[in-house]
């Protein structure tokens, strides 16, 4: 760095003639001379920029959130398969979707990369010609572009695969996860997450994957109080990541932010009596699915899933309470899964802002707790909806007279 410094301190001092690039003169003003400018003062933030390892250490992470379900309602994304061919078919629409979520105040943007392995794209939509290393690239360049437009990191993930679930063994699953993992090297992303895994073992074998890059790697499962696919408990699962080498732990998708919790406080004890300290995650569903907490699978067991599941959706001030809880907890990476728009990432955001020590960007078009409602023309009494006594003691109503408050879990064959 020292020498780099020492360079650009000399060609700065040199004639504008003698000042070139790729060996081209470059011209005092201009386009050219414009780009330079600005490629220089990027290169001067990014370098600024802490690690996610540093970021946690001194305080909370806001995560991003939904993704494929968000971008299905959109428009972008085929209910059913949920994978990510809109970041080559529907660019804009992915780049929207992380601008949103950038303005909200996640520190995390995450390329859009969930089940992009051959093995997943080859029986879906027909198995379109798409490669696990066209997508990724794509995705790659997106989250790139919005994060540095900011001062938000690039997380590069991988999901589970169908190698693994067909028996094809571990050699052939780590090479489908290789395939992303050389995508996210060669642009440099920030840091790597596994996420959305059922089985231990699967997840062990994509952590084992990741930790070759020498960067730093998180690790998620999609399970709930009762454990994972094949049994095995909460806290033994977070066990066997952390002596995997995942340097943060934790759950998303699946489970409601209650459940999630409860079996992150499993998590958290084993990971204690063990002596191990791995920065702790969690990013939920942003619905209310009490009736999963003893399920094995979550929430795709309720017969609302996926096209009904909007009465459940979480509401702003639902979403404070987790993150509040989510923090007092020690969890330090605190985002959202499947059903959490840009404008719940923006309420954690809100309420950890104190520990973060500021607001989010949109902070402009949000007063905090409602207190822009004082402005409001609409009735007399819409003004006094304005702050955080009223909102906490509004219970929400279904507004479906012929609704029932709970559903049943779906019986079948096989269940797991």
């Amino acid at each position: 760095m020292a020498r780099v410094s020492l360079l650009l301190s000399r060609w700065l001092f040199l004639p504008w003639t003698q000042r070139t690039v790729s060996g081209a003169v470059l011209p005092r003003c201009g386009t050219l001379g414009r780009a330079r400018s600005r490629q220089l003062s990027t290169t001067s933030a990014l370098s600024a920029k802490k690690g996610i390892l540093e970021r946690l250490a001194d305080g909370p992470v806001i995560g991003d959130g939904s993704y494929v379900v968000t971008l299905e309602k959109r428009g972008y994304v085929k209910a059913g398969p949920f994978t990510p061919e809109a970041a080559i078919e529907h660019p804009d629409a992915v780049k929207q979707l992380h601008k949103e979520f950038l303005r909200a105040g996640a520190d995390v943007i995450q390329a859009f990369t969930f089940y992009a392995t051959d093995g997943k794209l080859s029986i879906t939509e027909g198995g379109k010609s798409y490669t696990s290393t066209d997508l990724n690239q794509a995705a790659c360049d997106l989250a790139r572009d919005v994060a540095d437009s900011g001062n938000a990191l690039v997380c590069g993930g991988v999901s589970p695969t169908p190698t693994y679930t067909d028996g094809k063994g571990k050699e052939v699953v780590q090479n489908e996860f290789k395939k992303q993992v050389d995508v996210f090297v060669k642009n440099d992303v920030d840091f790597l997450l596994a996420e959305f895994f059922g089985f231990i073992e699967e997840t062990e074998w994509a952590i084992e994957t990741l930790k070759v890059t020498g960067k730093p790697v998180a690790a998620t499962m999609r399970i709930g109080p009762v454990g994972d696919l094949a049994g095995v408990s909460p806290g033994d699962c977070a066990v066997r990541m952390a002596k995997a080498g995942a340097d943060i732990v934790g759950l998303n998708c699946s489970f409601d932010y209650q459940t999630e919790l409860k079996a992150m406080k499993m998590m958290k004890q084993a990971l204690d009596a063990a002596g191990l300290k791995p920065f702790l995650m969690t990013q939920p569903l942003g619905y209310h699915v009490p009736e999963s907490e003893n399920c094995r699978v979550g929430y795709y067991d309720l017969p609302e899933y996926p096209f009904a599941m909007e009465p459940r959706l979480l509401t702003r001030w639902d979403v404070r309470k987790y993150a509040r809880e989510a923090y007092n907890m020690g969890i330090r990476y605190i985002g959202g899964c499947c059903g959490f728009e840009p404008y719940h990432i923006r309420e954690i955001s809100e309420e950890l802002s104190k520990e973060r020590g500021f607001r989010p960007p949109g902070k402009d078009k949000n007063e905090d707790w409602g207190a822009g409602m004082k402005e409001s023309t609409i009735t007399k009494h819409t003004p006094t909806r304005c702050n955080r006594a009223y909102w906490e003691n509004v219970k929400p109503a279904m507004g479906r007279a012929e609704g029932p408050l709970l559903s049943k879990i779906v019986k079948y064959d096989g269940q797991a």
